[in-house]
Parts: C-alpha cells; sequence; structure tokens
C-alpha cells in the first residue's frame, strides 16, 4: 500500500502537550512498522511556516486541544490542500465547543446532563444556579480536552473555586448537572461503532490523573452491557457521529444513570492514540492491530472540501 510521505504532526502548545506527543510518536511508529514513509512534526508556535514546509503526501494529525481540535489545523492543511485525517473545519470547531454540542445533541433529541453556559465578562448569580441544577455539579472549560480545568463542586464554595479554575483556561464554561452512574465510550471507525467499553476510575470522577497518570482505572471490553444495550449504545453513537459530521474515526462518550438512561457527554475527533488508549482497545477487540488501525486512518486522509460543508 503506498501512502506516499506522512507527515505527523503532533505537539503543539496546548495543556495536552504531553498527551499528543505520546499520540504522535506511537502513530510515527506504528506507521513506519508498516514500512510507509513517515516523518514525525512536533509544532510549535511557529505552526504556519511549518505546515508551508511540510513537504508530505497525506497528514496524520495527532493533535489534541487546542488547534488540533477545533477547525484551524484542518483548515490551513485545506488551503494548501494537503489531505488530512479525521474530520473537517466545521465538524472538528463544534464538538471542540462542549456548549455548542450540547445545544446541537438537545435539538435532535439525544439526553444530555442538563447545563448552563456562563461567559467571563457577565455577572453570575451561582445560587441561582444550585436552585436550577442542585448539587453536586460539573465545571468545565467549554473547548479543552481531556478533562482538563473540569471540577467536580460538592458545595457552593467549592462551586465558586471550580468556576474561578475553569475561566483560567477558557473565556466559557459550562456548569452541568452531575449524574451519578458508569461511564462508557464508543469509538467510531469507518461509519461504524466498535464495542462499547466501561471506564471505572477509582478516583472520584474520570479526571486527567485518572486518563493519564494514576494507572488505576479499569476498562472493561466487552463493557457489562446486556446484547440488547450494547446495540442501542452503538445506534445511539453512529447517530451521533452522523449528526456532528465525524468522518472516519472519532468517539463517543456516555453515562448511564441510575434509571439505566445513556445520556451523551461530548464527541473526540482526535482520541489518544497510544497502543493502550481507548480506540485501540476497541479495535484490537474487533481482531484489528494498532497498526492496521493507524494504517487505515491514515489511509482515509482526503480533501473534501470541508471547509465549506456543514455537518451531516
Amino acid at each position: 500500500m503506498k501512502l506516499g510521505k506522512i507527515a505527523v504532526l503532533m505537539g503543539g502548545t496546548s495543556a495536552e502537550r504531553q498527551v499528543s506527543l505520546a499520540s504522535g510518536r506511537a502513530v510515527t511508529k506504528a506507521l513506519a512498522r508498516k514500512g510507509h514513509d513517515v516523518e514525525a512534526f512536533d509544532l510549535s508556535e511557529h505552526y504556519l511556516s511549518q505546515i508551508q514546509n511540510l513537504n508530505a503526501d497525506r497528514v496524520f494529525i495527532a493533535l489534541h486541544g487546542g488547534f488540533g481540535e477545533n477547525g484551524e489545523i484542518q483548515a490551513l492543511l485545506e488551503a494548501y490542500h494537503l489531505p488530512y485525517t479525521g474530520s473537517g473545519t466545521v465538524t472538528c470547531a463544534l464538538t471542540m465547543d462542549k456548549a455548542k454540542t450540547k445545544w446541537l445533541l438537545q435539538g435532535a433529541g439525544y439526553q444530555t446532563p442538563a447545563f448552563i453556559e456562563l461567559h467571563q465578562n457577565e455577572d453570575h448569580d451561582l445560587s441561582k444556579i444550585i436552585d436550577q441544577l442542585g448539587l453536586p455539579l460539573f465545571v468545565k472549560p467549554v473547548s479543552e480536552g481531556s478533562s482538563v480545568g473540569i471540577s467536580k463542586a460538592l458545595t457552593s464554595e467549592e462551586l465558586r473555586t471550580a468556576v474561578d479554575q475553569a475561566f483560567q483556561y477558557d473565556e466559557r464554561i459550562l456548569i452541568e448537572t452531575f449524574l451519578p452512574g458508569k461511564e462508557y465510550t464508543v469509538s467510531w471507525l469507518d461509519g461504524k461503532a466498535l464495542p462499547s467499553i466501561c471506564i471505572e476510575a477509582q478516583s472520584e470522577f474520570y479526571d486527567y490523573d485518572a486518563k493519564y497518570i494514576t494507572g488505576t482505572t479499569e476498562y472493561h471490553i466487552p463493557s457489562g452491557l446486556s446484547s440488547e444495550e450494547e446495540q442501542q449504545i452503538q445506534d445511539l453513537a453512529e447517530g451521533v457521529a452522523r449528526l456532528v459530521g465525524l468522518d472516519s474515526w472519532g468517539r463517543v462518550d456516555f453515562i448511564k444513570d441510575a434509571d439505566g438512561q445513556l445520556h451523551v457527554i461530548e464527541v473526540n475527533t482526535v482520541p489518544g492514540m497510544t497502543e493502550t488508549s481507548l480506540v485501540p482497545k476497541a479495535a484490537k477487540a474487533m481482531g484489528i492491530t494498532f497498526e492496521e488501525l493507524v494504517e487505515k486512518i491514515a489511509t482515509n486522509a482526503s480533501l473534501k472540501n470541508r471547509f465549506h460543508s456543514n455537518p451531516a
């Protein structure tokens, strides 16, 4: 299979830089093991000139957070006519914005935890928010991934602290109802959902440390859902993927509440891609090796005039 020279974009300057470097190195090694001409690029703040000088036939995006997932890098690659992996500009810009994604999900009839969006330059009456949503609450920057800047607030004092912390990462934040229950994720590959994974964090919730540092989080695949529930969560994931316009690959995260209802938490257009990340785990359950998965994603790199299209 001849794919030409593949440039793997990783690193960058977002809060998820270290996670991106790990993904990019794993992807680069996997493509090299498959015999491809591949080169890794750690993008700096001078990324515009770096993109101009890539001299690649296609680009594998392994950037997490920031301009790697918000549509900026996708728009640049479109402008330079460089085929790239994953979803296009509009979809990335939408799904990186947690508030807009949740508005879209609600409008389409999907369940998602109740929320309020706050802007930094506005007055905030947190007591009214507590009256409306109750406690505990999650507080999240609107446009960060990997649980960066997320806090759980059990009291009004903790809510104020969490709001102040989240505003350090973004001018817009979400305050979201906390739903106790099990967390699940469903990977999306080539137009269909892969088997779900149940995530059991030993900490209070699946935060940055639980994802990348402590090593105590348990991942169950099969996830423990009944066959009917597994079909339901896969159908939901496929519906959400089509709603937001996911292209080629991605991931949809859920929580199952105490009544057994599945709520969509968020959509990820560039999930982690180390050999122990969630998408590779799901692919492995389908008999797809890490090298095969990476090569499949790279093969699907394309240009579809996506900068001028709308989500499907």
